[in-house]
Parts: C-alpha cells; structure tokens; sequence
C-alpha cells in the first residue's frame, strides 16, 4: 500500500450513466462502485475523498455549443454532480460507509458546504467524503477540481478512474491507433510536451506543480477501482 494514506478518486459522470437505456444513472453500477469502495476501505488503512463529475446528465461543452452561456451552462453541469453525489452516498450508506457529501455551491437543505477543514475532520472520523460542484466556478473541469481538492486536503495521491474503455496513458489514442504502447510510469512534463490528451491540461500542470501523483486506470472492468484503492499497479502513475 505504501504511505497513501489519504487519496481522492475523481470519478467521470459517465461511468454512473447506463450502457444499455437511457438512464442517466444504473442503480446496478452506482451499487458496485459503492461495494467496490466499501470492501477496499474494509480491508485498507485508507481516508477516500471522492470528486464526481455530471457529464451523465449534463456537460456544460454541449450547452455552450449549443449558444447558450458558458457559465450558465457549466453552472447546470455543477448541480448536476451533486445529483450524482447523492447516489453514491446512498448507495455507501447501503454498504454500511458513513459518508458526507460537501458541495461548493451552497445547498443547505442538501448537503453540507465545502470547507476544508471540514473535509478533513470528516476524513479523520473515517467517513467517505464526497465532493460535489466541482469548485463551484465556470470554466473548470471536475478533473481540476479533482486536482485542487486533492492538494488542499493535502492527498497523497489523486485517482483518475476513466470509462472510456483507456485503461491508462498511452502514446497514441489505442482506439485509433493500433501500435499505441501504454506507460507504466510516465512524467508530468512528458505529458505536457507529446500532448497526452488524458486529463485537462489545467489539471494536469497543477498537479505537477503541487507535485501530486496521479494514478490513471479503468474504472468500468469488474473490481478495478478496488484493486486501485488497494494500491495495486494498475495502469499508469504519471509523477
């Protein structure tokens, strides 16, 4: 496991969505994602913080593109996490994980405000923190989000858990490229210089700032994030 104590899972909105109808969210995957973290918590020493994106029920790129105002748009994509907070946590709770969602829009009647030394008192007491609304401003991603929470609770590592079907960094897009080679360990600055599309820019340079580690790995296959948690070698540390 090593020292990784204390470590956020950014976890893409998608991942909640359902493959095979329209629902924004499959109550089958939200429970496993939910036992997943509940049986590496169980087995593990480890203070879990978790960013959730809302791209299953809204992105804010699609309203922009659509004309609608960017900062409208991206403010629908902040609620629309917290309706994906709330999910995890009752399906946590159903697992028997006490778990707090914090949002950086304030929502009184819902959640509780983002505060960071809230955040980590809950951390202490072994709840599950969920960090809903990205950081509550237009124009960043929840990756980046991800990336400040991350280093403001001060986390030794942050998780980005993909659903694309990329189970790390590769040299090429592997879907399009068939002779992409995948790193095991690769550097911020490499990143940076081959344009490695693998989380937003602005994430990636503060987290090489910050001198935060990232662990990129699939997060759909059947008990990955648990091995993650669990600190296995999976996909790529990018430090």
């Amino acid at each position: 496991m090593g020292d990784h104590r204390r470590v956020v899972l950014k976890m893409s909105g998608e991942a909640l969505a359902s493959a095979s109808s329209e629902e924004a969210l499959d109550a089958v995957v939200v429970e496993r994602f939910a036992r997943e973290i509940s049986e590496a918590r169980t087995e593990l020493d480890i203070q879990l913080a978790v960013v959730v994106g809302g791209g299953n029920i809204w992105r804010g790129t699609i309203g922009a593109g659509a004309g609608m105002d960017r900062a409208t748009s991206d403010t629908m994509g902040m609620l629309a996490t917290v309706i994906n907070a709330l999910a995890l946590q009752d399906a946590l709770e159903q697992h028997g994980q006490d778990t707090r969602v914090l949002t950086a829009i304030s929502m009184a009647e819902v959640a509780e405000p983002y505060i960071r030394r809230r955040a980590i008192r809950h951390l202490e007491k072994d709840r599950v923190v969920l960090l809903a609304a990205g950081m509550g401003n237009p124009f960043f991603t929840t990756d980046t989000s991800a990336a400040l929470r991350a280093a403001e609770i001060e986390a030794d590592l942050l998780y980005k858990g993909t659903h694309g079907g990329v189970d790390g960094v590769y040299s090429a897009d592997p879907r399009l490229d068939p002779n992409a080679t995948r790193f095991d360990e690769i550097s911020f600055m490499d990143i940076v210089a081959k344009d490695l599309r693998v989380m937003d820019l602005t994430a990636i340079t503060f987290c090489k700032d910050n001198g935060l580690p990232i662990r990129v790995f699939d997060l759909m296959p059947e008990g990955n994030l648990r091995r993650a948690l669990s600190g296995e070698q999976i996909g790529t540390l990018v430090r």
